[in-house]
């Protein structure tokens, strides 16, 4: 099975790098990190008062998506899938059963830490590259309608994020021996895919 990691800041254009190689691909499965945050109580708390909580490890529900993933990896199927809801800090299920997967996508602020913890070598990693402002314009406009949060605080949290994110993981930080593409506004996607599925 193809395993593609694709990591980058919020806003910058994971899930819709994720569908668009979807789209053009059969039989292939996203797994976002968006929908692996920790659940229940401690959740609810520690999102009030940690600074930055969403864009932490801390928030990161590593053993769930390792799960997810291992089971999709070992069997090339998939029997679920799982939605994230910011406002109630739960996650939502739904059968969903796709047989003969061929390939898994793993997007998300989470992504290069997860794939830095396995034991597998075999990979592709794409990292996006967005300008700041692009990616506050998206992540705002995402925050306002469907995290329910308003304009200033929208923009607080992502400024935060984009110095979690890049504090945390630096330029090369991913094992050498991957396939390891930088994805810009004027890369040519379709070459890029081309080199991911010939």
């Amino acid at each position: 099975m193809k395993l593609i990691f694709i990591s980058g800041p919020s806003g910058s254009g994971k899930t819709t790098l994720s569908n668009q190689i979807i789209k053009k691909n059969k039989n292939g499965i996203v797994l976002s990190t968006d929908n692996y945050y920790k659940t229940g109580l401690i959740s609810k708390l520690l999102s009030k008062y940690v600074e930055g909580f969403f864009d932490k490890s801390i928030s990161f529900n590593n053993k769930l998506l390792k799960k997810d993933f291992e089971f999709i990896y070992e069997n090339g199927i998939s029997i679920r899938d799982r939605y994230y809801n910011f406002e109630k800090k739960k996650i939502k299920i739904i059968l969903n059963e796709t047989n003969n997967v061929s390939f898994l996508i793993i997007e998300g602020i989470f992504a290069k830490e997860f794939c830095s913890n396995l034991n597998i070598q075999d990979y592709y990693f794409l990292e996006i590259k967005t300008k700041k402002n692009e990616c506050m314009k998206r992540v705002v406009q995402r925050d306002i309608k469907e995290r329910g949060k308003d304009k200033k605080q929208a923009e607080n949290d992502f400024l935060k994020s984009w110095d979690i994110y890049y504090k945390k993981w630096k330029p090369n930080s991913i094992k050498n021996n991957t396939n390891r593409f930088i994805i810009e506004k004027n890369s040519d996607v379709d070459n890029i895919m081309k080199k991911l599925f010939n």
